[in-house]
This record gives C-alpha cells, sequence and structure tokens, in this order.
C-alpha cells in the first residue's frame, strides 16, 4: 500500500475496524450455533424442561426436531472439512 493511498484510507480506518469485529463475532456466533456439544447440552435441556412440565409435549417435539436438523447439518459439515 502506497503512502497516498494510505492517506487516504485513513479515514476509514475506524469503520474497517468495525467491520472486522464484526466479521470475528459472526464467526464465534456460527461456530457456538453449529457446536454438537452446544446442541447436544440443548437437547437434553429440553427433555428436563419436558419432565418438569414447562414444554408441551408439542413444543419439545418442535425444538427436538429443530435440533436434531442443526446436529446433522453440523456432523455434515464437519465431515466435509475432513474430507478437504
Amino acid at each position: 500500500m502506497g503512502i497516498f493511498t494510505g492517506l487516504l484510507l485513513l479515514p476509514l480506518a475506524p469503520l474497517r475496524g468495525t467491520i472486522w469485529i464484526a466479521e470475528q463475532l459472526a464467526a464465534i456466533a456460527d461456530s457456538e450455533l453449529n457446536d454438537e456439544q452446544t446442541i447436544k447440552r440443548l437437547l437434553v435441556e429440553a427433555e428436563m424442561a419436558l419432565d418438569a412440565g414447562t414444554l408441551t409435549p408439542e413444543e419439545h417435539e418442535r425444538i427436538e426436531d429443530e435440533l436434531l436438523e442443526r446436529l446433522d447439518a453440523a456432523r455434515a459439515a464437519k465431515q466435509e472439512e475432513v474430507a478437504l
């Protein structure tokens, strides 16, 4: 990067920093969302909520279906990473 380009882009530095932080937060959120251990923990919590009576069977089934789909997607993504 030349000195003139650096000077011209200097006012954008805070914006580029903010974008970088947002990208890092998005990557962390995505990794937590697709983490197998997190999904398994949420499945156990849903089962406990059903046993405690705070979830109806219909709500539990909907949550369980969504979590199992996420678990399948996370496992498929993990296998794709290993294959590459």
